[in-house]
This record gives structure tokens, sequence and C-alpha cells, in this order.
């Protein structure tokens, strides 16, 4: 938790603190290494970074429209693959129907994100109600099935080969952001013992090597009477999730980290005060995301930093594109019209590059590289 003092350079006409008291008529742009944890740099340029006529070439950026997946997958292995890399693969779950089987992912450690829907949630550690906004992390070879109360809409996230762990919270202490006694188990509760009634013949389908095997018993397999130990699925929801602020300074994103795999990490936005210090930046700032490629899907809310974009929909800003906040947000750079934001978000960043799948390129908005032109 201790690092050399070093000054850092400024040359030119330059702020000395990152993310305020610019020069008047400039717009920052940071670079950093290793996700804003590692050495940065922030320019102060004349032209917003992102004020391009024309973009050429494999690292434009994407948005997809999940909405427009297909909505009849009764199982999670039907999910529709959107993103994928050796290390992490991004999938979305239309279900209409409950699931009349049990699956388990011998991969990777499972994240069930619940945008839209209720459920009933039944694995080898008990039972849970699982709703929007809910994380649901199930630990590699877990079995479990969900009973649905609504369709379901959700992000399948596997942290291929490894598990989800949390984050190093440092200076803030272990229970910023959300205390660890905030994480619901599922409990062995009535809901749990009488779902061990259904024992017709039972189906498990396991995912290995991205293929499925079937696994079928004369009885229900969920019939623990009873566990103990330090391994668990767990739960948290979104709106239990207090984010880091300062109002005199705008964090990078990596200061909402909520969960982190193997060279990738999960972080969540949620509603909170915009910076209220005069000369603090009020938008994200322009960065180029060297080492990562930066992944966000729109939960709910006003995406104030983008244009023309909706719940359901996710985009993808890959490794060395210079982004930050659309043409209509740039304007409330230092004033915004409200005192906070409204936005719920899920970020993957990645550090390795990201796939898209043909399920992906088949509800791509291939116009939203030109959101950023100047208009």
């Amino acid at each position: 938790m201790k690092r050399p003092i070093t000054p850092s350079h400024v040359a030119g006409t330059a702020s000395r603190q990152a993310h305020a008291d610019l020069p008047q008529g400039t717009f920052e742009r940071e670079i950093s290494k290793e996700g804003f944890f590692g050495p940065a740099a922030f320019f102060h340029h004349r032209h917003p970074p992102t004020g391009w006529v024309e973009f050429e070439g494999p690292l434009r950026p994407h948005a997809f429209d999940l909405n427009k997946l297909d909505c009849e997958q009764t199982s999670p292995w039907q999910a529709a693959e959107i993103l994928r890399n050796a290390n992490v693969r991004v999938r979305v779950w239309n279900a209409d129907k409950s699931m009349d089987h049990l699956a388990r992912n011998a991969d990777g450690d499972e994240l069930i994100f619940v945008h839209r829907g209720t459920g009933e949630f039944h694995c080898d550690y008990g039972h849970l109600t699982i709703a929007a906004g809910d994380y649901v992390v199930i630990p590699r070879g877990t079995m479990w099935r969900i009973e649905l109360k609504e369709p379901m809409f959700a992000l399948l996230i596997e942290a291929t080969n490894s598990s989800y762990s949390l984050p190093d919270k440092g200076l803030l202490g272990n229970h910023a952001i959300f205390d660890p006694a905030m994480l619901d188990v599922p409990q062995m509760d009535a809901a749990f013992l009488a779902q061990q009634s259904d024992d017709r013949s039972w189906q498990v389908r396991v995912k290995r090597n991205n293929a499925i095997s079937k696994v079928t018993y004369p009885f229900n397999p969920l019939d623990a009477t009873g566990w103990h130990g330090d391994l668990s699925v767990v739960r948290i929801n979104v709106k239990d999730i207090r984010p880091v602020m300062s109002h005199r300074y705008h964090l990078p994103p990596s200061a909402h980290t909520t969960f982190v795999g193997n060279r990738f990490v999960i972080c969540t936005f949620v509603p909170r005060p915009f910076e209220t210090d005069a000369g603090a930046l009020k938008v994200p700032f322009f960065h180029n995301n060297d080492d990562y490629d930066e992944v966000l899907f729109y939960h709910a809310g006003d995406f104030f930093s983008r244009d023309n974009i909706k719940p359901g929909m996710m985009t993808l800003h890959p490794c060395g594109f210079t982004h930050g906040p659309h043409p209509k947000a740039l304007k409330n750079m230092l004033v915004q019209s409200k005192p906070a934001t409204d936005e719920y978000a899920v970020m993957i960043d990645t550090r390795d590059a990201l796939e898209i799948t043909e399920s992906a390129s088949a509800v791509e908005w291939a116009g939203y590289v030109d959101s950023w032109k100047q208009k």
C-alpha cells in the first residue's frame, strides 16, 4: 500500500490536477497503463479528441441492441454468445419458460446479471428469489436451475477456467462500495425443501470445453439436507452498491470495480451525485483505454454521456480507441442541469482482445461510430 514519491512532469499550458481546472477552451485526454492504476499522462487539446469526420478500419467502436435477440431460450446453454476471448465469455439469456433441467458449468465460474424478470433460483446450496439488478455469482461445478415468475433477460459472464473474487479496495477498506455482509447466500428454506419432492427423472446439462454433456438421474439431485464451508453462491443487487465519489474530482471507472476475474474486471455504475467543484469535470474524461477492451451493458436510467443508447444495449470500445462523452453530453462538461446521475450499467474490461460473434453482428448498430461527429 505504499509507493515512492515521484513528482509528475508538467509542460506547456496544463492543469496540475487530473480531471479538474482545465485551461480555458481545452479538452483533456488521458492515456494510462493498467486500467488507470499505472503511469498516466494528461493532454489538453484545442478540439475534442473524438471530433473526427470519418472513421475507417477495425478499431471502430461497436454498439449492439441485445433487445432484438431471440427470446425462446429455456436453457442457459442456448444463450446467444456475444463477445469472447480465452478468459471470459459474455452471453445473453432471454428465457420465457422455466428450466426443465439443471445446469452445471465445468469451464469456470458463472455470473448472472438479471436485467429483467424474476424467478426462484435453486442450486446445491439452497434457494434464492432473484430479480432485476441482481448479480448472482455461481462457483464452477454448481448445479442450478431457475423457475421463472416473469420472463427473464440476463447477462451470463463466464470466468473461463478461473474464479471470481472481490477487488482490493485499498485505502477505502473492505467495507466500502458494499460490505461483504451484504452478500446474500442461498437458504435451505421451505421453498428449497419443497422442490425436493419433485422426484421425477432430472437431467443435468454440463458444459465443458464449450460442449454439453447430459447426465440423467431417476431423482432430483438437488436433495442436499445441509452444508458447511466458505464456498457458496452469492448475490448482491445493484441498489445495494454504494458508489465512491468525490465532489472535486471525476473518479476513473476502476473506482467502481465490483468483481475481478482472470485478466478482466466487472465494474458497476450506479446513481451518484455529480461533482460540485466549479473546476471539476462532470462527464467522463476522454481516454485511450490503452490496455483493455471496454464493454458497457446499459441496464436502466438515463445514460448521460451517451446519445441514442437505451437499456438492453451493449457497447464495445476496443483497446486503443480514443473515446469519451458524445457531443451533447460534452456541452455539460463543467455544469450539469441536475444534481445526480440516475444510470445503472455493467462494465466489463478485458486485458485481451474480444472477438465479436455472429449473434452480436446480427444486432449491431453500424452508425455508432458517428455518434461522436461534431454537428
